[in-house]
């Protein structure tokens, strides 16, 4: 049996987007509850050579819909990563997912041999076939960005399990 590049894709970012939104969601409430500055907890970092929460939030946005658009051959919008308020980054989620939902299966189905060009004319220019970019390079990365914005939650105490981060009922 075989799978879709669209059923590969599409359905994880967006279930690993609607996590990421209840999750920031908690955090909000727990900030408020606990009189926390959100600014706090947008600023976290596991260790001082990584990206803050916001940063996090930012490049799984960009690798979501990096994903669906390269995988479709479309243009790629470009976000301009000013959030810095839990508002901004629920907007910047939301504006992700319907980015996504613009993008037909029929693109992205059938994209396993087109050719993905990462960081084009560069001497870091990197080219894959879509499958390969798909599954070793770019869910890679989306999930590596969820998770550490899950983890920075977590770690600041924000009362999040696996049924959070798999987006569960």
């Amino acid at each position: 049996m075989t799978i879709s590049m669209y059923a590969a894709s599409i359905p994880a970012l967006k279930q690993g987007l609607a996590a990421l939104d209840k999750i920031l969601t908690k955090a909000e409430t727990h900030a408020t509850e606990k009189k926390i500055d959100p600014n706090a907890l947008l600023q976290a970092r596991l260790f001082p050579d990584m990206f803050a929460l916001a940063r996090q939030v930012q490049l799984t946005s960009d690798f979501a819909k990096g994903i669906a658009a390269r995988l479709a051959g479309v243009e790629n919008p470009s976000y301009a990563d000013t959030e810095t308020t839990f508002v901004e980054l629920h907007e910047r989620i939301a504006k992700t997912l319907a980015f996504i939902d613009t993008v037909p299966a029929a693109k992205i189905d059938g994209s396993e041999g087109r050719e993905i060009v990462l960081m084009p004319g560069t001497p870091r220019e990197r080219k894959l076939d879509g499958q390969s970019y798909l599954v070793n390079y770019a869910l890679p990365q989306f999930y590596f960005h969820l998770t550490t914005a899950y983890a920075l939650l977590r770690h600041n105490g924000i009362e999040i399990g696996k049924r959070d981060f798999l987006n569960a009922a």
